[in-house]
């Protein structure tokens, strides 16, 4: 039966990229000492000759010695930063490398290009593996590398699927250890895949592990069947050669943020990479397709529709007529990346369409600010800085150009100063206006009355007004209307599909969640702990009718009603005991659950009053300095508010370094309260709870609640706190998304973590049936260890115990920060956290990892502390077998003895295991036999173990004799007055018992030293990859073990056993040449 092994993925997927027209090249064969070298050395990333045969080919109306030039310009990238290099290089990539050429005695600027983007058939696609590059000293092999025109665009690292230690994270580790020992290959990086065959995910050079995705459509017309590897379909749906250069020329940016560090005052920018998830891609695509159409211009151009919202049952823009002027709406649930997806538009469709004018509206301040951040962050893209309008007047003179610009303005601006008719500001058919949120209801044409009143609140008249849509025709009567939504339109709703027509593209919740875009949203209910009065209800529930009503038939009395709730609401008990809940619950939160919260409130007062009750209970949380400080109130105010509401005033640019430091994990700043601002369109993906105490309803609440649905680290879920008694609301939310046929929930009920808590502690508790952990809870320091070690040495006897055990309890872990504080989760406190102990002493055993994994080190959830266990002492391997530390070696006889004597044999087996384990490995790197011969020995032995062959006691015995078959061979070395390196040599000759018999040990100990002076000599810098060098080597092993007579019919295997030997210690020969 044919096994499936790392190099079988790798012919499967060099296969499929011979089908996508890649020519394959086979690494050592191109080696700059292979058969068809492409390169002259092996410091070299870049295939140079190739390179410059396609950029001759591509700017070929340029001369040789320009072309030149620019291909010295990408070569010699080199700053200190790894990011910035790529960078430089990817600006070179896509607008081309700035040259100068002189012709008749004039010079002027050209631009070379390294890539024909328009043109795929006219780059140089090719696929390689094995492919070795050495910088200082680092020899390293990537799996496979796909280079387009000679430039290394594409690192693939693979892992086996049948190896269970072979998995995605190993391979992301991988390329980690890439990045740091082969930096110049990164240089020039477009995407970075990691596989294990099944499974694939793609990313940045700067993606974290939890930023690496799948491409689930191998054409853009559906999902992939889930019986296709995720590598098949990202081959073929993201690696093609059309895809991955637009992926590279339209769908990539470079975001920038500046953060101060607090001590020194100096500030530092980010930079962090982004690529476009395949949702953001195939939407953006249809965005444009829909525009053109929409537009009427450049219909040639026009892209091929990819998917289609008819799927959902909804009506399509491919109904739709050309030239009319409504580009669609694009529904893409809120934290999948809507903000990107606008910027990646706006970059394609300004070179699509020849530089038009675009307008992005939106219609909050405070929105226009982060959307407007979001896009200053990506002006490379763009290439060029967006602009805010100010007012009306500079409004219309950003609109009085030809073409070009990209303008930020509120819909706000659109309003009549008289009348109602908004004067034209540019009759141009090339401006294209993009709405986001464009579901909001002003975005109608409909005329209603609104009253008039004079200074003194007198009712004096009425006038019409109409909707914002009617106001935007007036004045951009020619213009292409594309709107951007994270919630679906309401099927009562006309105006929308009014004014921008039918969907383009849809993303629900349930994609996003599945695709890892962004994480699951849970509802608590916190009412029974803080009590509103059954005046306060009724005043909620006739709020929520008006509020469900587009016009007030009295605006006076929602006012009233409004006030009133908010004295209710406000009043000092409630406020008292709120704050003291609140705190309550968000300490037991981060207990368990590393991350921040929000706190929304109905009015400036109650915030400011709320802000004031919880510095009462926490004082230390304080501070007047916006720069420190656990909690801030972030907000405006006017004078007119009062010295307590004004002094928490902030400006816009305060609001922005708030904000910096709301993303900022490691800041101390953990918990905001807000009235408006910050509800929409403000991205925290550490955030993880929301706490409502304000009337929220409809797209407003859907759009509040998605502040904790952001990806970070291995974040269950976020949590959505009621204070209010929102929950008949979320429930209307929930009804028009599923009559919008959009899938997933918006919220889930916290009963569901709940119920998974408590089924993985039923789970658990099973697996330890037979032990009694109950003393555990009220025992002292002494006896707690014993009874983690009893049920450590329990698990571990059990079939698959260990692995089961620890998946278990990290699903518990799970659960139960999302559950935390509910009254159930409360009550298994103490319980799950014996739970997590003893899961951690298990993993201090991992035989297969040194150090912490990256989803270790990604991760959110916190073990909940035993305080009774803590101590300030390092807990080591011994420590927690609950054995003595050795004074001398892990392999003296009275070490080995104790461990014999243990009382919990499983775990004495497991510590022993280990410790030889790491022995053997040291031992393995300075001599190949020795350290086989021992690995061998150790593996039969616990795999008779496993097969229940032998019991523990028995096991124990054998790993006692092979410790000490381990010192005997350490002192081989010396009753054979051989050096390390000697007898390593040895070892690699005397592997052979006809050799011993033959020629006994003092001619293969001469023949040892004499070896290991000849291959000292022979040893140079990079000499294992170079096959001359090797070659001559395995001439003079050859003609020394002739010499002495060794067998003739071991001579080859022996040849290249010492050839091994050589590699594994070459470092260290060379070294020893230069002393």
């Amino acid at each position: 039966m044919s096994v499936l092994t790392e190099s079988k993925i790798e012919e499967f997927a060099i296969g499929l990229f011979e089908q996508l027209g890649y020519r394959y090249l086979y690494g050592p064969d191109i080696a700059p000492d292979g058969t068809n070298p492409k390169r002259v050395s092996f410091e070299e990333v870049v295939m140079v000759d190739a390179l410059r045969h396609a950029v001759y080919r591509i700017n070929h109306r340029l001369p040789a010695e320009v072309c030149d030039d620019a291909i010295n310009q990408v070569l010699r990238i080199a700053s200190p930063d790894l990011l910035s290099n790529n960078e430089t290089f990817h600006r070179m990539l896509t607008e081309g490398v700035s040259v100068s050429v002189h012709q008749e005695g004039v010079e002027r600027g050209e631009l070379v290009w390294l890539v024909d983007f328009d043109n795929s058939h006219n780059n140089d696609f090719t696929v390689v593996n094995q492919y070795t590059i050495i910088e200082n000293n680092n020899n390293k092999r990537p799996d496979i590398l796909l280079f387009v025109n000679g430039l290394p665009l594409v690192v693939i690292e693979l892992k086996n699927a049948a190896d269970e230690n072979a998995t995605l994270q190993s391979a992301f580790r991988q390329i980690e250890t890439y990045k740091n020992t082969i930096p110049s290959l990164f240089t020039f990086n477009a995407l970075v895949v990691i596989s294990d065959g099944l499974e694939a995910r793609a990313g940045s050079l700067s993606a974290g592990f939890s930023r690496m995705m799948a491409w689930k459509s191998a054409d853009g017309k559906a999902e992939a069947s889930r019986l296709v590897s995720q590598l098949e379909v990202l081959i073929k749906g993201m690696l093609n050669k059309d895809t991955l250069l637009d992926l590279i020329r339209s769908f990539t940016v470079f975001e920038k943020s500046k953060t101060e560090d607090k001590e020194t005052g100096i500030t530092t920018v980010k930079t962090v990479k982004k690529i476009a998830a395949y949702h953001q891609y195939y939407a953006v695509n249809k965005a444009v397709e829909s525009t053109v159409r929409a537009t009427g211009i450049n219909l040639n151009d026009i892209y091929v529709l990819k998917e289609d919202p008819e799927l959902y049952g909804l009506s399509s823009v491919k109904n739709q007529e050309v030239g009319d002027h409504k580009a669609g709406v694009v529904w893409h649930t809120q934290g999948s990346g809507k903000s990107l997806s606008m910027v990646f538009y706006v970059g394609k469709i300004v070179r699509t369409l020849s530089n038009p004018t675009v307008v992005v509206i939106t219609d909050r301040n405070d929105l226009d600010d982060q959307l407007f951040g979001t896009f200053a962050d990506c002006r490379q893209l763009l290439r060029q800085t967006p602009i805010q309008a100010e007012d009306r007047e500079h409004l219309k003179s950003l609109l009085s150009v030809a073409s070009g610009g990209v303008i930020f303005t509120t819909i706000q601006k659109f309003q009549p100063e008289c009348g109602n008719v908004y004067e034209q500001l540019t009759g141009r058919s090339n401006v294209i206006v993009i709405a986001d949120e464009a579901h909001r209801t002003q975005y109608g044409f409909k005329a209603k009355n609104v009253e008039v009143r004079n200074e003194s609140d007198e009712l004096i008249g009425f006038r019409t007004k109409y909707g914002f849509a009617k106001y935007l025709r007036d004045a951009l009567p020619n213009a292409t209307y594309l709107g951007f939504t994270g919630t679906p339109i309401e099927a009562t709703d006309v105006n929308t599909p009014a004014v921008f027509g039918n969907y383009v593209d849809i993303y629900d919740i349930a994609q996003a969640v599945e695709d890892g875009a962004t994480v699951r949203i849970f509802y608590e209910s916190r009412l029974a702990k803080v009590e509103l009065s059954d005046e306060g209800r009724e005043l909620i529930r006739d709020l929520d009718e008006e509020l469900g009503v587009d016009e007030f038939d009295d605006v006076q009395q929602a006012k009233a009603r409004w006030t009133q709730l908010e004295a209710l609401v406000g009043s000092p008990a409630r406020i008292k005991n709120i704050a003291k809940d609140m705190v309550a619950h968000f300490e037991q939160r981060q207990e368990v659950f590393e991350g921040k919260a929000m706190i929304v409130a109905m009015s400036r007062r109650i915030a400011v009053d709320l802000y004031n009750a919880i510095v009462a209970l926490r004082p230390q949380w304080h501070s007047d300095d916006l720069s420190k400080g656990v909690i801030k109130v972030v907000m405006t105010s006017a004078s007119s508010d009062g010295p307590d509401i004004s002094k928490h005033h902030t400006s816009k640019e305060q609001r922005r370094m708030l904000a910096e430091r709301m993303k900022d994990p490691d800041d101390e700043l953990k918990i905001v309260i807000v009235r408006d601002m910050w509800l929409t369109g403000f991205d925290v993906p550490c955030l993880h709870t929301l706490y409502i105490d304000k009337p929220m309803q409809g797209h407003n609440l859907m759009q509040a609640i998605a502040r904790v649905n952001r990806v970070y680290k291995d974040k269950p879920g976020g949590l959505v706190v009621d204070y209010l008694g929102i929950a008949s609301d979320l429930k209307k939310a929930l009804s028009f998304y599923s009559d919008a046929n959009g899938k997933g929930n918006p919220t889930e009920q916290q009963e569901q973590a709940v119920d998974l808590m408590m089924e993985k502690m039923e789970i658990i508790q099973q697996m330890l049936s037979k032990i009694d952990y109950k003393p555990y809870f009220d025992a002292d320091v002494s006896t707690k260890l014993s009874l983690i070690l009893q049920a450590e040495d329990y698990i571990l006897g059990l079939q698959d115990g260990k692995k089961r055990f620890v998946n278990e309890v990290n699903a518990l872990s799970k659960a139960f920060a999302i559950a935390i504080p509910h009254d159930e989760a409360m009550s298994v406190k103490d319980e799950v956290s014996f739970f997590q102990a003893v899961k951690a002493r298990l993993c201090k055993f991992d035989i297969s990892s040194s150090g912490k994994t990256s989803e270790e080190i990604e991760t959110t959830i916190r073990q909940v502390i035993d305080k009774a266990l803590v101590s300030n002492q390092v807990v080591d391997v011994f420590d927690a077998a609950g054995i003595k530390k050795p004074d001398i070696s892990i392999l003296s006889e009275e070490f080995l003895m104790e461990l014999k004597d243990m009382q919990h044999k499983n775990i004495a087996l497991e510590v022993l295991h280990k410790l030889l384990n790491e022995e053997i490995r040291v031992r393995m790197q300075r001599n190949i036999v020795q350290g086989r011969t021992l690995m061998e020995m150790l593996e039969n032995s616990i795999a008779r173990y496993h097969n229940k062959v032998i019991t523990a006691v028995e096991v124990i015995d054998e790993l006692i004799g092979l410790s000490k078959h381990i010192v005997e061979q350490d002192d081989a070395a010396k009753s054979l007055n051989l050096s390390e390196y000697e007898y390593a040599f040895y070892s690699a000759v005397a592997d052979n018992n006809s050799a011993v018999e033959l020629m006994g040990k003092e001619k293969l100990r001469e023949l040892a030293i004499v070896l290991t002076e000849t291959i000292r000599n022979n040893t140079t810098i990079d000499w294992e990859i170079k096959e001359n060098v090797r070659a001559k080597m395995r001439v003079a092993i050859k003609r020394l073990l002739r010499r002495y007579g060794y067998p003739p019919d071991m001579q080859l295997l022996a040849t290249e056993t010492v050839i091994k030997q050589a590699e594994m210690i070459s470092a260290e020969l060379i070294s020893a040449n230069k002393e």
